[in-house]
């Protein structure tokens, strides 16, 4: 089984959904690829957030009179002598449906971000890249070798820079799989450490000028945008290292 054949079946995998075959056939997969164990010890990970908090919302006790405050004037001028059972009824059945509706929110309040579950991915990709000794695809310093061997391969064109001069020399480019599709992915390198750099279009560029930070499993994260493209940079160099790198490649705005 080949990872993209694997990765079809992670998020089923989780969810305890595999009939016998598949799952004998990605254990065996999982067994050799420390990058797809990854992806599911993330994929564990962000489930068993949802598990531990999606189902403590309280709505609060007020709520039934509220509601039976607000119906009883309508009520109380159609009923009949045999309408209290109806009344209560559909006094209760609203209370359940505001009440769902109450939970589905407090439900959905805790789901991870589209930016969490992107830093997740980040890092993901970034220890594979490591790990299966495929950092790169094209191996060059020279941006101008770099960015041409994009061309063709995706369907915009993703800036390159070299910052060896800087203290962050380009050790090359490679394609990767980010955010639901192929994406470029610049790989610098500072002192012993291996920056990735994920750069796509932005989806939505209303957040240009803005900086956020985080991390994960001890890696750290920068997600910026400029000129209508994302940046996600991802290494286990230290928060400041990240930070100057993206500065240098136009991160602006405060960091939160």
């Amino acid at each position: 089984m080949e990872c993209n054949e694997a990765r079809e079946l992670l998020s089923p995998h989780v969810d305890g959904e595999l009939d016998a075959r598949d799952s004998a056939a990605l254990d065996e997969h999982l067994r050799g690829c420390a990058g797809c164990r990854a992806e599911v010890s993330a994929l564990q990970s962000a489930r068993a957030t949802v598990s531990a908090h999606a189902t403590r919302f309280s709505a609060p006790p007020e709520l039934a009179d509220r509601i039976g405050d607000a119906m009883s004037p309508s009520y109380s001028r159609s009923a009949g002598p045999n309408s209290r059972f109806w009344q209560g009824a559909g006094l209760g059945a609203a209370a359940t449906a505001v009440l769902a509706i109450a939970v589905g929110i407090g439900w959905m309040s805790t789901l991870p971000s589209h930016d969490d579950l992107l830093a997740d991915a980040a890092v993901v990709n970034h220890i594979r890249s490591l790990q299966g000794n495929h950092a790169v695809d094209v191996a060059s310093s020279d941006q101008h070798t770099v960015k041409p061997w994009f061309n063709g391969k995706l369907d915009y064109a993703a800036p390159v820079r070299d910052l060896a001069g800087e203290g962050f020399p380009l050790i090359g480019g490679r394609l990767d799989y980010f955010d639901g599709g192929p994406v470029a992915v610049l790989v610098y390198r500072h002192n012993l450490h291996t920056i990735n750099v994920f750069v796509l279009p932005a989806r939505d560029d209303s957040r240009a000028g803005s900086t956020r930070v985080l991390s994960r499993r001890g890696f750290a994260i920068e997600r910026w945008m400029k000129d209508g493209m994302a940046y996600w940079a991802v290494s286990d160099a230290d928060p400041a290292t990240l930070a100057q790198l993206a500065s240098l490649l136009g991160a602006e705005g405060t960091r939160r």
